[in-house]
C-alpha cells in the first residue's frame, strides 16, 4: 500500500521537530559526582649509611599518591530503543506505522539511543520516540533530571516508575492547527528514560485529549523502562 503524502502543515512542523530530535539526546552537562579520593601517609625511620651528618640520622618519610575511585555505574550500555516497546502498543499508539521503527543516529550510541515512530492514519497522525541515555553517575542522571523536570514545569510525578518520573502533556497550534504534545521522563539509577508522544487530526484541526496523549505516553515509558531494567549487567 502507497504511504500517504503528509499534509504542508505537517511537514513544515515535523522538521523543526526532527533537527531537535536528533540533536536533542545529547548528555547534559550538569556536574558530575566528583571521584573518592584517599590519602595515606606512613612514616619511617631510616638510618644513614657513610658519612653521618652533625645532627645524626635524619628522619624520611614518603606518602601513597591518592588513588580514585570511579563512581559505579549501574547500566554502562543503552539498550536498543527499537525493540524496547511491544509491537502491539506501537500498533496501538501510532495506528499504521512500521514497527520496527527507525533509529537516530547518534554521537555515542553506547550512552545515547532513539527510536522514532510516526504514520497519518487517515488525517489522524501520531508520533512516537523513546530514547535511553545513560550518564556517568547516579548523581548526573539526578541533576539532569532535575533541570529538564524544571524546564518543563507544569506536568506532574508518575508513581510507581522507576526511581523518580515525572509528565507533561503541552498543547500548540499553528496555523490553526493544534498538536498536543507528551514528555514523560523517567530516572532508573544512572539512566534516563525519555518518551515524547504526540497527536494531531488533519481533519478537525483539534488535537487528541489530553488524558489520552498523556497515558499513551506513560505507557509507552512503562515498557521502556521494564527493557532499561532488564538490560541491566548481572
Amino acid at each position: 500500500m502507497r504511504d500517504l503524502p503528509l499534509p504542508l502543515a505537517l511537514t513544515a512542523r515535523l522538521s523543526p521537530v526532527l533537527v531537535i530530535a536528533c540533536a536533542g539526546w545529547a548528555l547534559t552537562s550538569g556536574p558530575f559526582a566528583a571521584p573518592s579520593m584517599e590519602h595515606h601517609a606512613a612514616g619511617q625511620q631510616a638510618g644513614h649509611t657513610g658519612t653521618k651528618s652533625s645532627s645524626g640520622s635524619a628522619p624520611s618519610s614518603s606518602s601513597s599518591a591518592p588513588s580514585k575511585t570511579a563512581p559505579a555505574m549501574t547500566y554502562t550500555s543503552a539498550p536498543a530503543p527499537c525493540t524496547a516497546i511491544p509491537e502491539k502498543t506501537i500498533t496501538s499508539l501510532v495506528p499504521k506505522a512500521k514497527t520496527a521503527g527507525k533509529e537516530i543516529p547518534s554521537t555515542d550510541s553506547e550512552l545515547r539511543r532513539t527510536c522514532s515512530w510516526n504514520a497519518l492514519d487517515g488525517y489522524d497522525y501520531r508520533w512516537l520516540d523513546v530514547s535511553f541515555e545513560i550518564m556517568r553517575s547516579e548523581q548526573a542522571a539526578r541533576t539532569s533530571y532535575q533541570q529538564r523536570t524544571e524546564e518543563k514545569d507544569g506536568g506532574g510525578a508518575v508513581p510507581g516508575l522507576g526511581d523518580a518520573a515525572y509528565s507533561h502533556v503541552g498543547l500548540s497550534t499553528e496555523d490553526k492547527q493544534q498538536s498536543r504534545e507528551g514528555m514523560v521522563l523517567v530516572r532508573v539509577a544512572n539512566a534516563l528514560v525519555v518518551v515524547n508522544y504526540s497527536g494531531s487530526d488533519f481533519d478537525s484541526g483539534k488535537a487528541p485529549a489530553t488524558d489520552e496523549i498523556n497515558k499513551g505516553a506513560i505507557q509507552a515509558a512503562r515498557a521502556a523502562v521494564t527493557t532499561l531494567e532488564g538490560s541491566r549487567p548481572s
